[in-house]
């Protein structure tokens, strides 16, 4: 069920968290930048194509191409993480639970999603993760 929103609506403090109109705006912005994702992905496929028909060159081109072949898989590797993380961003609003932290249910909070609208904690629950990690990090040392 698809919610309209008011032309260049932004969520509000002042609105109920998570309310329809919130939901919406998220499932939008979580869509456009899995399609543009998706857009990029398909050029870097299309790039890599392209490039197994060209003719091999010298040493120096032959490094530079696997140079460019390397970084393009990371970055797409990268990208496919993302769209997991968007799709599971897209499932929570549906079944509810999108924009509240899964560790301790508190609310994530609508600055923290609009700047990474697939965080699934609270800063305070990411610091204590990341300080833990910290710590088993260095006894693993």
């Amino acid at each position: 069920m698809s919610v309209a929103l008011p032309e260049g609506y932004q969520p509000s403090l002042d609105e109920d968290y998570m309310n329809p109109h919130q939901l919406e705006y998220f499932r939008r912005r979580l869509l456009a930048w899995r399609d543009e994702l998706m857009q990029e992905s398909q050029e870097t496929l299309d790039n890599l194509r392209d490039r197994i028909y060209q003719e091999v060159g010298d040493e120096a081109d032959r490094a530079s191409r696997e140079s460019d072949h390397s970084l393009e898989l990371r970055t797409r590797d990268r990208y496919r993480k993302l769209l997991y993380k968007i799709d599971a961003a897209l499932s929570r609003i549906d079944d509810g639970s999108y924009g509240y932290c899964e560790d301790t249910g508190d609310i994530i909070g609508l600055q923290r999603l609009e700047a990474r609208p697939i965080a699934t904690l609270s800063i305070d629950a990411q610091e204590r993760r990341e300080i833990r990690e910290k710590v088993l990090s260095a006894d693993a040392r």
